[in-house]
């Protein structure tokens, strides 16, 4: 009894990670954005009213409205030019008024940028944005170029 509660609990859970939620998905869709430097992509994102804490960098700041953080993304994209990013941890929290994603991102260009990073969603658009630069943080490779 107790081998088929522990098999039931495996399957259950491969079963959940293999179906990753709404707000997952876009939170995928918007790293890769941040990554190519897709403005397009990336603005398709937010709410109108969104808000971007970016802690740490050159960057660092509080934005708010849509106008402010695509002024953000462009200094990144000239700063840095294309991105690889590598996303892990990557976890999501939700309920019928929204969700939360929370993920550690590995931005590789001309200098990795490690970033904590936190997403929350209403109505499937961003309306909260946490960029945190963590330089000690455990993601992806490890790079030889000093951390940005």
């Amino acid at each position: 009894m107790k081998r088929y509660f522990l098999t039931t609990s495996l399957a259950l859970g491969m079963l959940g990670a293999a179906h990753a939620g709404q707000a997952s998905n876009d939170a995928g869709t918007h790293f890769q954005a941040i990554a190519s430097g897709d403005l397009g992509i990336l603005m398709r994102g937010y709410s109108e009213a969104a808000q971007l804490q970016w802690l740490g960098g050159p960057l660092d700041g509080s934005y708010a409205g849509t106008g402010a953080i695509r002024g953000v993304w462009e200094k990144l994209g000239k700063a840095q030019g294309p991105l690889k990013a590598t996303v892990e941890a990557l976890e999501e929290s939700a309920n019928p008024k929204g969700a939360t994603v929370t993920a550690n991102v590995l931005f590789l260009g001309k200098a990795p940028i490690k970033v904590r990073y936190v997403l929350v969603y209403r109505d499937n658009l961003i309306v909260s944005e946490t960029w945190q630069i963590d330089p000690k943080l455990n993601v992806g490779p490890v790079a030889a170029a000093p951390a940005y």
